[in-house]
């Protein structure tokens, strides 16, 4: 399975800000903003990832991640030329996927909670067509949203209803077969000039090959595109990383515990960040890693 983590557009809901730079480069408390959407793909098992932005900030997150061998991933990257909508990004990423099946997560939208990699691996391997997830919220007006029968079965989705049919919305993050490069191909734009996710959400549901899966109250989604939900992401961040010992979004140590690199190479890629905390947790989680396994190698702080 291919990964798409689409990180373009404008970021003009968080002005000033992004007259500098992309958002999806900007602090989420410890780390950039993009390491806790490209986790996602990761803990999903999918190691092959395309990273799509604006062209002047390729060579941004080049720098960050590389060809993505220091993680044993292979990072790919691919300019979209201006704002077009969500569904763009299977045009764009079309010989990414190659007919395959996919995974397109939002650069601004975070996940946590302790059943989320159960969840990711039983959506990688029931894929029958798309599947889509969804949590209740308090404005569903804000987003995309799904409508479903008593059973639980896909009805209807609605991209920023005026009035939402249900309070259901549809996070930032999607699982597709390969078909989906050619229904993206054969969309045409909205009113609002985009390509729309919900267009191709509303082609797999017309096929029957829709899937929804609610994101119970256990795993927490946060949208981090404006200036008081990025710094409610932080905060929330910060949050847990004190209170669990643990950091969110930290794509060394889900490289390690998904098997991509070794104990040894975590411990290197901690080292090599010097004295910084992050650094030193990376490092402590080699350490404990292969201590669980054997005993340990690694020299003592």
């Amino acid at each position: 399975m291919r990964g798409i983590v689409l990180a373009g557009g404008n970021g003009t809901r968080l002005l000033p800000l992004t007259l500098v730079g992309s958002k999806h480069l900007a602090p989420v408390y410890d780390k950039p903003m993009v390491y806790y959407p490209l986790s996602v793909l990761m803990l999903a098992g999918i190691n092959e990832v395309l990273i799509i932005t604006r062209p002047a900030e390729i060579g941004l997150f080049r720098r960050l991640f590389g060809s993505g061998s220091r993680l044993g991933m292979r990072i790919d990257y691919a300019a979209q030329e201006e704002p077009r909508g969500i569904a763009d990004a299977f045009r764009v990423g079309a010989d990414h996927i190659r007919g395959e099946d996919c995974a397109l997560v939002l650069g601004d939208n975070l996940f946590h909670g302790a059943e989320l990699p159960a969840v990711l691996r039983r959506t990688t391997q029931g894929l029958r067509g798309c599947v889509l997830f969804g949590q209740q919220v308090a404005d569903p007006q804000r987003f995309g949203v799904a409508e479903v029968d008593a059973r639980g079965g896909l009805l209807s989705v609605e991209e920023k209803p005026e009035h939402p049919r249900s309070s259901l919305a549809i996070p930032g993050l999607y699982f597709f077969d390969g078909a989906v490069t050619d229904i993206a191909q054969g969309l045409r734009p909205s009113a609002r000039g985009e390509l729309e996710i919900t267009d191709v959400l509303r082609a797999y549901l017309t096929e029957g090959r829709a899937d929804l899966v609610r994101l119970g109250s256990d795993v927490t989604w946060l949208d981090a595109g404006t200036h008081e939900s990025l710094l409610d992401a932080g905060l929330f961040v910060r949050d847990v990383q004190r209170h669990q010992g643990t950091r969110l979004g930290c794509v060394e140590e889900v490289a390690l515990h998904m098997g991509f690199i070794s104990a040894d190479v975590c411990y290197e890629l901690g080292a090599a960040m010097g004295d910084s905390s992050y650094g030193r947790y990376v490092m402590a989680s080699a350490r404990a890693y292969l201590q669980s396994r054997a005993p340990a190698t690694f020299p003592e702080e």
